[in-house]
């Protein structure tokens, strides 16, 4: 079974439109920059700061997912 799902812009201009993907282009940005540095700041600690956190390593990228995207 497949779904198609088309969304449209009823009733609102071109530069409406394009303003509307723009801003979701520097919101999915945004994420993204958080999902990286926040990645990046906790594989910088050494597994005893880690350990201090309450952290493993393997648990590194889910905590830098749900960071940025939520759960």
């Amino acid at each position: 079974m497949s779904v198609l799902t088309e969304t449209f812009f009823a009733g609102t201009s071109l530069t409406e439109r394009f303003s509307a993907i723009r801003a979701q282009l520097s919101d999915k940005a945004a994420k993204r920059k958080v999902y990286r540095t926040t990645l990046s700041e906790l594989e910088s600690l050494s597994t005893r700061d880690l350990a201090d956190l309450g952290l493993s390593r393997s648990m590194i990228k889910g905590i830098a997912y749900e960071a940025a995207y939520g759960n």
